[in-house]
């Protein structure tokens, strides 16, 4: 994976650089030791690594301002960082740049019932939102799987989703309003606690931006109340293609289960070794799940048998209590950590209509077999987002530079049928290549146009979503 070449104007400035943040920033808040950074360099993404030249850690919106006005003035590149989740190199540092992390950002602001609504800061972890508000009935709806771990910040900049965006939406849909301090410093605020403002629709560009345009410091974010009631069914098939025609015949019936995840036998038979979740033994699996009262769940649920059942299907289990519904839950939450037990593996992210699953899933098989790479499915069925898990031996000479090219493949593909190459992870470095696979040279024109607005200078993790050669002359200038 090519990167660009550290500035060594910059390096040899490294002691005033420093010297300039910690003054700007609490004690402690600036690392700069060789040994230290090496935490910080590289995301979820572990086959690049770079340390960062130094790390900055502040507490609050004034001090990410100070950071970035010193490394504006100071022409040093500004890699953002939330909780160093990203599957797709979001977080790669170079190394003359400084790491801006968010994570000891980690207050409540401010809670609003009546009006549904948190304001946090954006360190704060994903699944610490919900935590903050279950008590009084409520809860917030993007859960992606690193939902433990990854924090508000990096949900911004990467549109996630999870398990249950079928119904809810993703990031964008439960984002009200953002903090953001731009490359210069200064501090502006974006939509707020009420619905759509007048105007450019600012908070659909920062949403999903990669921390291209600016940092987020604080989010304003949706809470909605519980749902009276939810119920998980187990649907086991003997192939991935009759998998996939379930979910889009369930799709196109009108239903909307609130999640429809997909597991094939690779990844049943390691997470079930790993969670022990009582899965059965099959080719391919769907964890469907509704929600509402007991009268509309039964209704929903009986819909959905009589679809699966047209497909002949090798298991139907519905869940008959809440610990059913645990252990249904568990193994998929548990899918990527239970494959990391058996293999190294990368974890892609394309998104296709539904309707094309059957296809995908069947030219996925022939490419893996081409190859000679095996490849675990686990993903968002009920809206098309893709996760493949390209197993591969990273001890192996050429197996990770095979494993990149089966990935590329796989992406293209998602393109081809009429779909993205990402629904939730972001472009990052991983797919920074592929974009003239979906965006003509105007279309990239025109983001990097945008891009020219909130970054002149460029320093904004100007690495990463465009293909280095198409920014070549903007990075240098």
């Amino acid at each position: 994976m090519q990167m660009p070449q550290p500035n060594q104007d910059v390096l040899g400035r490294k002691s005033r650089i420093v010297a300039l943040l910690a003054e700007a920033l609490p004690e402690g808040a600036v690392i700069h030791d060789e040994n230290e950074t090496r935490a910080y360099e590289c995301d979820a993404l572990t086959a690049y690594k770079c340390p960062p030249m130094c790390v900055a850690l502040p507490t609050c919106t004034e001090e990410v301002a100070a950071v970035l006005r010193i490394c504006s003035e100071n022409n040093v590149p500004v890699v953002p960082r939330g909780a160093g989740t990203s599957l797709a190199g979001g977080a790669l540092p170079t190394a003359d740049c400084v790491i801006l992390g968010v994570a000891r950002m980690n207050e409540v602001l401010e809670t609003d019932y009546d009006n549904r609504f948190i304001r946090v800061q954006t360190g704060r972890t994903n699944l610490s939102v919900s935590g903050a508000v279950e008590e009084n009935g409520f809860f917030f709806a993007p859960d992606p799987s690193s939902q433990l771990a990854c924090a508000i910040a990096g949900n911004i900049a990467m549109n996630s989703g999870g398990a249950h965006c079928l119904k809810y939406g993703v990031t964008t849909n439960n984002l009200l309003g953002v903090k953001l301090v731009t490359m210069e410093g200064e501090i502006v605020e974006i939509g707020g606690a009420h619905m759509d403002a007048a105007g450019l629709d600012l908070l659909g560009l920062i949403c999903g931006s990669e921390g291209q345009l600016g940092v987020v410091t604080e989010a304003t974010l949706r809470i909605l109340h519980k749902p009276e009631g939810a119920r998980p069914v187990l649907i086991g098939f003997d192939s991935n293609e009759v998998a996939g025609a379930c979910v889009s015949d369930i799709i196109q019936t009108g239903i909307l289960p609130v999640a429809i995840e997909f597991m094939d036998r690779p990844c049943i038979r390691a997470v079930e070794k790993f969670a022990k979740a009582g899965y059965p033994d099959c080719e391919a699996l769907l964890i469907v799940e509704v929600e509402g009262s007991d009268a509309e769940i039964d209704h929903q649920l009986g819909l959905i048998k009589d679809i699966a059942s047209a497909h002949n299907p090798v298991e139907f289990r519905e869940s008959g209590s809440a610990e059913e519904s645990a252990a249904i839950w568990l193994g998929r939450k548990s899918a990527f950590g239970a494959m990391g037990q058996i293999n190294d593996y990368m974890c892609l992210d394309g998104t296709i209509p539904v309707s094309e699953l059957p296809l995908v899933l069947g030219r996925i098989r022939e490419l893996s077999q081409g190859y000679g790479l095996e490849v675990a499915n686990v993903f968002h069925a009920g809206d098309g987002n893709m996760h493949p898990l390209i197993l591969f031996n990273a001890n192996k000479d050429g197996d990770l530079e095979k494993c990149e090219a089966l990935g590329a493949d796989i992406l293209r593909l998602c393109v081809e049928v009429g779909g993205c190459l990402t629904g939730e992870h972001g472009v990052g470095v991983e797919k920074r290549d592929l974009m003239t696979s979906q965006y003509t040279a105007d279309d990239l024109e025109a983001q990097l146009l945008v891009k020219d607005v909130f970054d002149p200078k460029w320093l904004l993790n100007a690495a990463k979503v465009f293909p280095l050669d198409v920014t070549q002359s903007r990075r240098s200038a």
